[in-house]
Parts: C-alpha cells; structure tokens; sequence
C-alpha cells in the first residue's frame, strides 16, 4: 500500500484546455509533462518554430496520459515522448528491445493512431533509484538487487516516488515484481519531483527516490543511482512527436525539430536541467541560449 499526494496538475490542464481550440485555429500547440526536461524542449520548440514565421502556443503542467489523450484528440499538436512510455503505457508492448527496436516498434504503431515520431534524440531518460552516496556505500548498496536483499532481511527502506511513478504499468508495482520484494504499508509517499531531490538531498525519513538519470542534481546532491541489474526499465529515448495532419499542415517543421533532437544526448540534458533545478535560472533564457549557442535559431 502507497501514500501519495495529488498534483495540481489536472485543474491546470482544465484551465488551459479552454484556450486550445483558439490557440490551434491560430498556429500549433505544444504540450509538455510537468518536470525540467519537458518544459525545456517544449520552450525550445517554441522559440525554433517562432523563428520561423510559425505562431506556436504552449500548453504544460499535464501528466503522460493527459498530454497523450489532447494529442490524440487533435488539441495538442506536438510534444517529445519517450520510447519506454510510449511502449508500455500506451501501446502495452512489455517485451524486452534494444533502444533501436523500441523507436522503431512504438514508431510503427502510434503511425496507425496518426502520430509520426520524428527522429529521435540520444537522450536516454531512463527511470531510476536513488540513494544518499553515504547511506548505499554504509548498506552496501549499488543495485536494485541489493536493495531488494537487504527489505527481504528486514531492513525498511522508505521510497519518495512521484504520485504518476506510483500507477505506472512501468512504475512501483511491476518493479516489486520483477526485484521480488515490497517497500511496503506506508512506506511509499508520492510527491512532486522536486521535493524527491530535495528530501534525498537532506538528513531526512526517505532513503531511496525515483529520479531520472539525466537530472543534474544527481551529481550535485552527491545521489548513487542503484544499477538496474534485471534491466526492468526499457530505454526511453526522448522524441518529438507530431500529428500527422499537422505535419502534412506545416511539413516545414519537421527539419528544425530533427536537426534540435540532433543536438540533444543525456550529458547535454543534464546540463541544461540543472542550470534551471541547480542555478535558478529561467526555462525561456537557458533554452534561448542553448538553441543560439548551436546556430539554431539563425538556420532555414
């Protein structure tokens, strides 16, 4: 049994979703999923397809199944997805690929709902667990394994989670399953992002987190990330995917999109997520930067 506390996110979706039908007669809507990375690319799209004649008009704060469901009902135009989810959350595929099967898998079966995954990035945004470095090293931790051998010895861990991580297909049940042991009663307590890294960081009750792996805190809150040794999570290669009418609408966009994934990879998002998480900086000037630091904006 888990604890977790409900994000704000649905009555911000619900407010945004009235000035979509406006926004999409206008231009092209950009969806994004409420955490740093998202709102990065979702910015960068922005500014790249304003840059070139396009009026886009963004919409964020919607969990995986809400900016899915405004996608496939043709009110969201465009978002960056990740492989994994897409296999399993939306397409049920649990098999075992390669990160090249997985694009090409989840890529021919959203192309029958309409969706076209553009060419992806390298950026493998993988699911984590996460320790305070001292407590793994002092618990002789460095897996999921381990950790699963010392709850089945009787020690109690207790898991900060995301309340989304929580109900995943890909998420806290089915990992139990696979490592073969429980956090159990009360020991699981859902929160947004951002307070995972804050009491992972601090003295605190929560000794292990849900993070991703290209989170810049990691490193700078001095976090192990315990190895997936059962290799439960798939590869969640970050892409942009648009629907198929609006890219027959504006084919122009396809170019500057690909040639952005291009530019993208796992040590990369890691930087620009922590000069956000980490310096304080704005999403609209940290992806304004990167995209002139790569002669983005000033391409055809």
């Amino acid at each position: 049994m888990f604890i977790f506390k409900l994000p704000l996110l649905a009555a911000h979706a619900v407010l945004w979703l009235g000035l979509c039908s406006t926004a999409a007669a206008q231009g092209i809507v950009i969806g994004a999923k409420e955490f740093t990375e998202q709102l990065l690319v979702a910015e960068m799209t922005a500014q790249l397809l304003r840059a070139r004649g396009l009026n886009p008009h963004k919409g964020t704060g919607f969990t995986t199944p809400g900016v899915r469901d405004l996608q496939e009902r043709g009110i969201v135009d465009v978002y960056w997805e990740y492989t994994g989810t897409a296999l399993i959350t939306f397409n049920r595929v649990t098999e075992k690929l390669s990160p090249e099967e997985a694009y090409a898998r989840v890529k021919a079966r959203d192309a029958e709902r309409g969706l076209v995954w553009l060419a992806p990035s390298k950026v493998n945004n993988t699911y984590a667990l996460a320790m305070r470095q001292a407590d793994a090293a002092s618990k002789g931790i460095g897996s999921m394994s381990d950790l699963a051998r010392r709850v089945q010895a009787g020690d109690v861990f207790r898991l900060a989670a995301t309340g989304e991580f929580v109900a995943r297909a890909d998420g806290l049940k089915p990992l139990e399953r696979a490592y073969g042991f429980q956090f159990g009663y009360g020991n699981v307590v859902g929160m947004d992002i951002g307070t995972i890294y804050a009491v992972l960081h601090r003295a605190s009750e929560f000794n292990v987190g849900v993070v991703f792996e290209t989170d810049g805190r990691i490193p700078a809150f001095n976090l192990a990330v315990l190895r997936d040794d059962r290799r439960f999570f798939p590869s969640y290669i970050l892409a942009p995917v648009v629907r198929k009418p609006t890219l027959e609408r504006l084919p122009q966009i396809k170019t500057p999109l690909e040639k952005l994934a291009a530019q993208l990879d796992n040590e990369t998002m890691a930087a620009l997520n922590a000069a956000v998480d980490l310096q304080s900086r704005r999403v609209e000037d940290v992806a304004s930067e990167f995209l002139r630091s790569r002669g983005l904006l000033s391409e055809p």
